[in-house]
């Protein structure tokens, strides 16, 4: 398995919340298949919670991917203001970091924006984020790419990753797609 430059960030896709944003369902899914597809490219998988003992744990449909691993848990929005987020991240030894999870206008925006600050390449998975409303997941999209944060999709980034038909990754990636 070939080693990725690239960290996966989950950022809160907790209780209630991730049940309640716009289109909910389709945005777990795209989550799952992000995580799925980055384990799969042996890639460095971060998640994270906003303030647990509130909205809850994270939904089954995260937590049981990332067995073995703990999430961080966190209070402030923007996850660079977590010290043990910095330091798995640095760790991580990725300079390029990929967000999925909610919402995209407040915790996805703010780490985003941070990130890039802290000289990191950051990509926002568009069909892996969301918020509550539809307007709010647009702001906070639009204000990341005003600032510069690249914006990708499930497929556009792990076929990025996996780079041809010919890779031994490329059968168990079109697999999580399909």
């Amino acid at each position: 398995m070939m080693k990725q430059d690239i960290a996966l960030v989950v950022v809160d896709v907790q209780g209630k919340l991730a049940r309640m944003v716009h289109e909910s369902e389709q945005t777990i899914a795209k989550i799952t298949a992000m995580i799925k597809g980055m384990q799969v490219l042996g890639a460095p998988i971060i998640w994270l919670e906003q303030y647990p003992q509130g909205l809850g744990p994270s939904i089954e449909e995260v937590s049981s991917l990332l067995e073995g691993k703990q999430a961080i848990p966190k209070v402030t929005f923007d996850a660079c203001g977590t010290k043990e987020f910095m330091l798995q991240l640095k760790e991580s030894g990725c300079k390029r970091i990929a967000l999925v999870g909610i919402e995209t206008h407040i915790c996805v925006y703010q780490t985003a924006v941070s990130l890039m600050k802290h000289g990191y390449e950051v990509q926002v998975v568009t069909d892996a984020v969301s918020s509550r409303t539809v307007e709010n997941k647009q702001l906070g999209l639009q204000r990341m790419q005003s600032e510069g944060v690249k914006l990708t999709g499930v497929e556009m980034l792990l076929y990025e990753l996996v780079q041809s038909a010919k890779s031994e990754h490329f059968k168990p990636i079109l697999n999580i797609i399909k």
